[in-house]
């Protein structure tokens, strides 16, 4: 089925990066968290602060480890996006997944790694509200979710939950069943 790696860069969106693993890990897709190390402290403890102040313990450190997963996910949030996109080994990473045909997923401000990547070209995507001016190259979609090929991105924190769904589909997971447990559908979902 495959495995997903959720990155969490110091300011990461709470709500957008634990909705991502508590969906994944509800769907039965193996998912690990993975701290980003931190300039101040190279010697990154697991917790990792979000940009609202909640602090998460990931479950291991950033390494090597990650290139063995079959998709990457790079969750927003301030500075979140802006520290995964300044991080080389993240963008090493993207390109590598995308060269590798591997599932790369990215939404509101992880949206900009990928521009940082140089792996948007010609391809179809989303963000966060405004992004398409920092998006350049890319076919720039209003769409709450768009998924082309290898590349599945999103719009920001309400977009969420048909994010994450989308990203349990691409595992090889029918999340029709998870979606009505959750009251998905109910809550005006599509």
């Amino acid at each position: 089925m495959g495995k997903v790696a959720v990155l969490m860069a110091e300011g990461y969106e709470e709500g957008e990066t634990l909705t991502i693993v508590d969906i994944l890990r509800r769907a039965d897709v193996e998912c690990h968290t993975f701290a980003m190390k931190r300039a101040e402290n190279p010697e990154t403890d697991l917790f990792v602060k979000g940009m609202h102040g909640m602090m998460v313990k990931a479950d291991q450190e950033f390494s090597d480890a990650v290139r063995e997963y079959d998709m990457v996910v790079l969750p927003g949030g301030r500075p979140g996006g802006a520290n995964l996109r300044e991080d080389p080994e993240v963008i090493s990473l993207v390109k590598y997944f995308m060269e590798q045909g591997k599932f790369v997923a990215a939404m509101c401000s992880g949206t900009l790694v990928l521009g940082e990547a140089q792996v948007i070209q010609g391809r179809e995507m989303t963000g966060y509200t405004g992004y398409a001016q920092k998006l350049p190259g890319a076919h720039f979609k209003e769409d709450v979710v768009v998924v082309d090929k290898n590349l599945i991105t999103s719009q920001g924190p309400a977009t969420v939950y048909p994010f994450a769904y989308k990203l349990a589909e691409a595992m090889g997971k029918d999340v029709s069943v998870l979606k009505e447990r959750m009251l998905y559908d109910f809550a005006g979902g599509q």
